[in-house]
């Protein structure tokens, strides 16, 4: 009997290089050239790299670098630009993706400015996700790749192989052979961290998480967790994709200061200005406050946070500074401070009673 032919698939669409497409877009003549976006996009500021064009990686300039480094590495290449970030504009353009997404015949689950799953019906995904493509690139002038899976793990780390502007098939069939001698960082959901203690129990590659026995799993890495990260490396995943938005248990703000704060009263007022400000966003979703999170970047590098609840939910923007500034009573006075934010956790959505 010949197997049932598939024809319900998961899509993963990720523009490429996505920011910095965009900036081509709006200046054509940036076309080719080594492009950083990020921060004021002054390199001699502190800062980090919110997107790199595929000719500034080459030179190894990546997402989440600090400028100043992407500005070394990009020394001696004369046609390299550095611009400031856009977020008004990027959303716009987001949404023009977005949109284009949901006219096609396919669930959408937006992930971000730059990438969402689609649920999809085909006998042949590899022509919808051609499709795909040809409706975002006539749509926007931006290019897409698309990875094609049996579930969301599958075809998010599917698209990876298709980049850029191409298409990849990962599912049960082929999983081992494409991932199974490949490190357990290479699995969507685990960091350098995971990876280094998972190698610490001599678990290096995806085929060896497989395989891994749970019981010991859960006794090294939590009773949750352990197991969780085998069935990453057996590629199981949700097989649906969820078209409800994606709703915010908080909201944050922070601030990288191109002087490191030496002084308490400097910290105490950027503090407050940071917590009234999330306090504003808090206040236009009328969820209330629950929790305040102050954090911390020392110089020249370490990062910490501090927490507590609030007495009472609530939306009063001078109640929320003053909890988040006690906080700062735990930060040690004498350490210079290069970076601080703010994180408001809220009541969930259907609950709305401030006082």
């Amino acid at each position: 009997m010949n197997a049932p032919i598939r024809d319900r698939w998961v899509l993963h669409v990720d523009l490429d290089q996505f920011i910095a497409a965009v900036e081509v877009l709006r200046d054509p003549d940036l076309r080719g050239r080594p492009l950083v976006v990020g921060g004021r996009g002054d390199p001699t500021e502190r800062g980090v790299v919110a997107t790199a064009s595929y000719e500034a990686r080459e030179f190894g300039v990546g997402s989440g670098m600090p400028l100043r480094v992407a500005a070394r590495k990009l020394r001696d290449v004369p046609d390299a630009v550095f611009l400031p970030s856009d977020a008004e504009t990027y959303t716009t353009a987001s949404n023009a993706v977005m949109d284009t997404l949901r006219n096609l015949d396919a669930v959408v689950q937006v992930l971000g400015w730059d990438e969402a799953f689609l649920g999809v019906s085909a006998v042949d995904p590899e022509k919808f996700a051609r499709s795909v493509q040809a409706a975002v690139l006539d749509a926007t002038n931006l290019h897409c790749s698309v990875g094609i899976g049996d579930n969301t793990l599958r075809a998010k780390i599917a698209t990876g192989f298709g980049k850029p502007r191409g298409t990849f098939r990962l599912t049960a069939d082929n999983w081992f052979e494409v991932m199974g001698d490949r490190d357990t960082s290479a699995l969507w959901g685990i960091g350098t961290k995971t990876a280094r203690k998972l190698a610490a129990l001599h678990v290096h590659t995806v085929r060896e998480l497989a395989d891994a026995d749970d019981e010991a799993l859960a006794a090294a890495l939590g009773p949750t967790t352990g197991p969780w990260l085998r069935r990453l490396g057996l590629g199981i995943g949700r097989t649906e994709v969820d078209p409800e938005p994606y709703v915010a248990h908080g909201h944050g703000r922070e601030t990288t200061f191109q002087q490191n704060l030496t002084d308490q009263v400097e910290v105490e007022a950027a503090v407050r200005v940071l917590a009234e400000r999330v306090a504003h966003d808090v206040r236009a979703e009328n969820r209330p406050a629950v929790r305040v999170t102050v954090k911390v970047r020392y110089a020249p590098f370490e990062t910490h946070t501090m927490s507590a609840p609030l007495p009472e939910p609530t939306l009063d923007t001078r109640a929320i500074a003053v909890e988040a500034v006690a906080l700062t009573g735990r930060l040690d006075h004498d350490r210079a401070v290069r970076l601080l934010g703010v994180r408001l956790d809220m009541t969930p959505p259907d609950d709305t009673t401030a006082h």
